[in-house]
């Protein structure tokens, strides 16, 4: 497999911008997400990279080979589109053998190839059916393997599981990780389910308005997020913001709201004007001695915890706490929030400010 470079590329349809210099690295055998809402480049972005469009400038690197302007077919990468794109003339078995046909391999190797990769995908007892008779998720396998039977560098799949249900979604994309695991193939994934992304990806890109707005590990998209975008795009619920307008000084520990002080981690960048404090509902605690306060507007039973909604001084938040929590819609609580997990943001450009929390992702980023 490759490992894949991304450098300064930008993508334009006319006056339209559809990918803004963009760059980043994905390691070989890595599983690599680009996240975001419709529209915002990362389709595009997965296109150029496996050639079927081109960068209106930029590099892309694939194995320290420079590809950015080479035909698809002179890339060694595999392609999976969402809605299958099967040959629907044809079974099975010469939907998977079509590329090595294609190719002029042998047939005795076509033949042992495709039977290795309907091994891998347990399918080996439809070989010989017609496609338009599978299912949605034997269809998608078949797909799978029609790209894996090349032996390509890498894999490009733009939201492969997409046109699932979800209880099959969820168990297919449980399947396609472990496949990828024992493969130890290069995939670039693309998916606006930041569940998905979170469950299946070793990094993660971020992009939003054609821009990446982080690129990191699940851990530190979710826990450190660079932007407010980020902070309220990754998360279910979201992370809480609570706009307050004040100063905060290099190496403060906290800040006011409402009168009240609220610790934050120990920053590394100051500031001034309209701020926001963010925080996630896991790290909310309703409390007797909490200072600050909110009243309960819904609680929403989850099982073993359950999502209450407050209505505070900076405006409404969510707090996650254990099922067993009493709280009665219409009670004044106390509110405590977890400071080492706080992130503040300016609320002009969305930015987070750098704090000991995230100061390494950020200095990276």
């Amino acid at each position: 497999m490759a490992q894949i470079q991304i450098k300064n590329i930008r993508k334009e349809f006319g006056d339209f911008t559809a990918v803004k210099e963009s760059s980043f690295t994905i390691e070989d055998g890595e599983f690599f997400m680009l996240l975001g809402p419709s529209g915002c480049g990362k389709t595009t972005t997965l296109r150029m990279i496996a050639g079927l469009e081109l960068p209106t400038s930029g590099e892309i690197y694939l194995d320290g080979e420079e590809i950015s302007q080479l035909p698809p077919s002179q890339r060694d990468i595999a392609f999976v589109f969402q809605m299958f794109a099967l040959y629907p003339h044809m079974n099975v078995r010469k939907n998977l053998s079509y590329p090595l046909v294609s190719q002029g391999m042998p047939r005795a190797q076509v033949k042992a190839k495709v039977e290795e990769v309907a091994n891998i995908l347990g399918i080996q007892d439809m070989l010989n059916k017609p496609v338009g008779g599978l299912s949605g998720g034997d269809r998608q396998r078949v797909a799978l393997g029609r790209a894996i039977v090349r032996d390509p560098k890498a894999f490009m799949m733009d939201e492969p599981l997409g046109a699932l249900d979800a209880e099959f979604r969820e168990h297919m994309a449980e399947e396609l990780r472990a496949l990828h695991d024992r493969m130890n193939a290069t995939t670039v994934y693309v998916t606006h389910d930041q569940l998905e992304a979170m469950q299946m990806g070793d990094k993660i890109v971020v992009m939003n308005n054609a821009v990446v707005e982080q690129f990191g590990t699940p851990q530190e998209v979710y826990d450190k997020p660079a932007t407010m975008f980020v902070a309220d795009f990754i998360g279910s619920p979201s992370m809480n913001f609570l706009p307050f307008e004040g100063a905060v000084s290099e190496g403060a520990t906290s800040v006011t709201l409402n009168g009240q002080t609220l610790g934050i981690p120990q920053q590394r960048q100051g500031a001034s004007g309209k701020l926001v404090y963010g925080v996630r509902p896991e790290h909310i605690k309703l409390s007797d001695t909490g200072d600050y306060r909110g009243e309960v507007i819904t609680t929403e039973y989850l099982g073993t915890t359950q999502i209450i909604t407050l209505d505070t001084p900076n405006g409404e938040l969510k707090a996650r706490v254990d099922s067993a929590q009493v709280a009665t819609v219409g009670e004044k609580v106390g509110l405590s929030f977890e400071a080492p997990k706080i992130t503040l943001f300016d609320e002009a450009t969305g930015a987070a400010l750098i704090s000991e929390l995230n100061e390494k992702v950020l200095a990276h980023g």
